[in-house]
Parts: C-alpha cells; sequence; structure tokens
C-alpha cells in the first residue's frame, strides 16, 4: 500500500488521473485543485462539465478550507454517519471552478477508508472521486468491471484492492443550502 500511495501521490501532483480504491466504489482521481487535471476526468468520463463531482478529503479538518461557511449541522453529519456521506455545500473556495456546480456548491466525503484516507493526508489536498466508468454506462462495483477504456485513460492504477469483488454501498448524499434547508439526495 505505501508504494501505491507514494506513486499516485507523484501522479497527482503531476496532474494526472489515478485509478484508485475509496469508501464506496473504485474512483478515478486527480488533484481537485487543477483544472487541468478535472478537465482530463470530463474527457475520459465523456462528461459534460456541467455536471460536477465530488471530492474526497481525509479528515474533516480540512474543510474550512474548501467551504466559506461549514454548516454546524454538518459536523453532526460527519461524526454520527455510520456509513460514507457525501455532503453537498455551499459555497465552496480554493477548488478548480471546472469542478463546482453552476451555483458554486460542491459534494465532499470525509473518507475513513485506509487506503483513501492516506492518500489524501499524503496528498495534502482534496482528490477528485467519480465513479471509474463512462459518463452513461454502469458504475462498476469492483476493479474487475472497470471497462479497459478507462484503465487505458489513466496514468496510473492503484493495485491495492483489486482482487475484492464485494458489492460496496454507495454513500448517502445530502446537500445543505445556506439558509439551513436540507435535501436528501440519495439516502
Amino acid at each position: 500500500m505505501t508504494d501505491d500511495i507514494k506513486k499516485a501521490v507523484e501522479v497527482l501532483q503531476q496532474g494526472g488521473l489515478i485509478l484508485y480504491p475509496t469508501d464506496t466504489i473504485w474512483g478515478i482521481g486527480c488533484d481537485a485543485t487543477n483544472e487541468e487535471a478535472v478537465k482530463k476526468v470530463y474527457a475520459l468520463k465523456q462528461r459534460e462539465d456541467s455536471k460536477s463531482m465530488l471530492v474526497l478529503l481525509g479528515n474533516d479538518a480540512k474543510l474550512n478550507s474548501y467551504v466559506v461557511e461549514v454548516p454546524e449541522m454538518a459536523w453532526d453529519m460527519i461524526e454520527l454517519s455510520t456509513k460514507p456521506i457525501t455532503i453537498i455545500y455551499p459555497n465552496a473556495k480554493n477548488l478548480a471552478k471546472n469542478l463546482l456546480a453552476e451555483d458554486k456548491s460542491v459534494g465532499i466525503r470525509i473518507t475513513k477508508e485506509e487506503f483513501s484516507k492516506k492518500l489524501c493526508e499524503r496528498f495534502k489536498k482534496p482528490i477528485v472521486s467519480t465513479s471509474a466508468n463512462i459518463s452513461g454506462q454502469p458504475s462498476p462495483k469492483f476493479f474487475g468491471e472497470i471497462s479497459e477504456e478507462v484503465k487505458k485513460g489513466v496514468d496510473y492504477i492503484v493495485g491495492y484492492r483489486q482482487d475484492e469483488t464485494n458489492n460496496p454501498a454507495p454513500s448517502s448524499i445530502v446537500k445543505l443550502e445556506v439558509d439551513g434547508l436540507v435535501q436528501v439526495i440519495r439516502e
């Protein structure tokens, strides 16, 4: 795992794309602060950049660096959640502009899975995490289901956890509005 993290960080620092295991499914990742890297992800997924992608952080201490004001409720949701939870925050900052939704919101998940957590902590920046598939195709449930097209489109494929065949649950998705409104998008 240590070698995978070292190599993945090098690729991320150079603006490249990685294929890596997360706390949910395998993801295509890049430096979430690098607009050119984010463009490469949209191109690989054949997806319009008007569809935002989420980012992973290794711990919640970094949230304030990427969200103008973290609603108080978010801290409780992160702490109390028993499964991965993606929270869509209003007023993102310090992230690639082409990563944000039209309303300047961004989905952020604090990963607790060992590999992605260590990767985020070592990289010291948020990492894009989007399903490892071409837009419109089914999301692969495990590494063996990822298409050759996606594998050939990234600069580094993490070796760790490739042999797993379990079917991880997707994260819950909750959108928090500036006015305190909470919208559950996926339970």
